[in-house]
């Protein structure tokens, strides 16, 4: 991939496209007739030629669009402001591929609360204060309650045809009400809590019986993703696996972790941003349409059809149905979705529910192992209300509110989708005073609205005790703009209501039963982060020390 400051490079264009092209004259190098020296054109297929021939056509067009657009900035439209684009490239070149929540809080800095990027042929408007939020989610939340997709996403989400990803519509409404029944209820919550315990339950007894752990430490991380694939299969297909060796297991989090590193890449910015550049991107679309056609075949075949065989064999009213998918086939069988929409529903909860709650839960073990004075406030507040040894349930979670500081803390600090899930307008919009053009791709900066120093004490403070103080008003579930960790409005993360009992409980057991140390001879673990598209999680999985203790 090019260097994500620059256009690629001359060798990696002439490699991606196969083309021979002869080596720069060398030294000794003279005039030669052109019987000694075959012009370019010789080295060139004639598929090459027509993929050149089409390259600079796009080139010329894209030229004319940057220039009309250009004017209009100038006469028809108030455009919010930004660094001046430049045709073709737009602002790629000046700000490169990498558009993370910490890059987009300096230009919101430099350029105001609402700015605008032309990368490319996209217009990129990001929002960066909570009164410009709450227009975008919640007053405009219809005008600006699409989502784009760029040419990755596409791919991976068929176009739109799950949730997360689909236009604001019949669709979307359609699928958020399957979904809403069989994953995103209390109901769900009463059902499922017993199962999530005892998975927290075996994570604990696998560490106390590895005795590694507590001399040298061990990636807790890795037990913890069985952990949460349990978790969610069994809402899912009423299933779990047995150990992280489980041949299935091994296969699906590869495939799953495979399309995260894909999506989430800023590596193949370039080609989204400027077509003329998308056939450099050839190899790398390929690799995902691989990914993910081997993913949706192993959902179909390992447990999508599985289920359909064993529900052959029972009921199929409500009486009788366990798990969601089971929910959600019914609705198929009725007409309501296709085969495709079942598979991209499963898509996103292997994403959007697993992946989001594990860095989380990552996120707040690493903090507390950092700040030992906070993890034992955890630890006797957790003796103290329930007893020593009394192993922490879902309905405790509303007696331990120190535990639930240091969870909207962690949300707070190291917030898992920093940017939200994009937005889009799917008509010209007004926001903040400025036309907003159609189509437009719209950033709420939620990490900056909950670490401006503008806005909140001390921000870069891993401190809870704020949620005990002077923002003991401020829930996780959007009721202030400033902190908005699930999103707020129609296009809110629904995921709320599964992800904080499951951290509660987590986080809690871990706590009440292991002193968490740094590995030996480190003060701290790396806390350093990694950026995606819209996501962030830790960079490093690191070694954490874990003392069982004595009840």
């Amino acid at each position: 991939m090019p260097n994500c400051q620059s256009i690629p490079s001359r060798e990696l264009l002439i490699k991606s496209q196969s083309i021979t092209i002869p080596s720069p004259r060398p030294k000794h190098y003279s005039a030669l007739s052109c019987a000694q020296c075959p012009p370019l054109l010789l080295y060139l297929t004639k598929m090459d030629l027509l993929l050149l021939e089409k390259t600079l056509l796009a080139l010329f067009l894209a030229v004319v669009v940057a220039i009309t657009i250009s004017k209009l900035r100038g006469k028809r439209f108030k455009l919010p402001p930004g660094p001046i684009p430049v045709p073709v490239f737009g602002n790629w070149l000046q700000v490169g591929d990498d558009l993370n929540h910490r890059n987009l809080t300096d230009l919101a800095k430099k350029f105001g609360d609402i700015f605008m990027l032309r990368m490319g042929q996209r217009n990129l408007v990001v929002v960066s204060s909570p009164d410009l939020a709450k227009e975008v989610l919640h007053t405009q939340g219809v005008e600006f309650g699409s989502r784009t997709r760029n040419v990755v996403f596409d791919i991976f989400t068929g176009k739109g045809q799950d949730m997360v990803f689909t236009v604001y519509g019949e669709h979307w409404r359609k699928m958020r009400r399957i979904m809403t029944v069989p994953f995103f209820t209390n109901k769900v919550v009463q059902q499922y809590r017993y199962g999530w315990e005892a998975e927290a339950a075996s994570v604990v007894e696998d560490v106390r019986k590895n005795p590694e752990a507590a001399r040298n430490g061990t990636v807790i991380r890795r037990r913890l993703q069985l952990m949460m694939y349990n978790n969610m299969f069994r809402i899912m297909f009423d299933r779990r696996f047995e150990s992280e060796d489980d041949p299935l297991f091994v296969k699906l989090k590869a495939l799953n972790g495979e399309r995260s590193r894909l999506a989430q890449s800023f590596d193949y910015n370039y080609g989204d941003f400027i077509p003329i550049l998308r056939p450099f991107l050839r190899g790398y679309l390929k690799i995902c349409k691989d990914v993910k056609e081997k993913r949706l075949q192993l959902f179909k075949d390992y447990f999508v059809d599985e289920r359909k065989k064993l529900s052959s064999t029972k009921p199929t009213d409500n009486e009788g149905l366990k798990c969601a998918i089971d929910h959600i086939l019914d609705a198929q069988n009725k007409g309501e979705i296709n085969e495709d929409n079942v598979l991209y529903i499963v898509e996103n909860i292997n994403v959007a529910a697993i992946e989001t709650t594990l860095w989380s839960v990552e996120w707040g073990l690493a903090e507390l192992v950092n700040h030992p004075e906070i993890q034992k406030k955890v630890r006797d507040e957790i003796d103290t209300v329930l007893g020593p040894g009394v192993q922490v349930t879902e309905p405790d979670i509303q007696k331990l509110p120190y535990l639930q500081a240091v969870i909207k803390e962690t949300l707070r600090l190291r917030m898992a989708i920093p940017l939200l899930v994009p937005h889009m307008n799917l008509h010209d919009a007004k926001l903040g005073g400025f036309d907003i053009p159609a189509e437009s791709k719209i950033l709420v900066n939620a990490w900056w609205l909950a670490n401006n120093p503008a806005n909140w004490k001390n921000p870069e403070e891993f401190r809870p005790e704020r949620f005990l103080e002077e923002e003991s008003n401020v829930e996780a579930n959007g009721n202030d703009f400033r902190y908005l960790p699930f999103g707020v409005g129609r296009r809110s993360c629904p995921g709320i209501i599964l992800a904080l009992p499951i951290l509660g409980i987590t986080l809690g057991r871990l706590v009440q039963n292991f002193e968490l140390l740094p590995p030996p001879g480190q003060s701290k673990i790396d806390t350093s982060e990694k950026g995606g598209q819209f996501s962030l999680h830790i960079l490093k999985h690191s070694t954490i020390v874990a003392k069982p203790r004595s009840f």
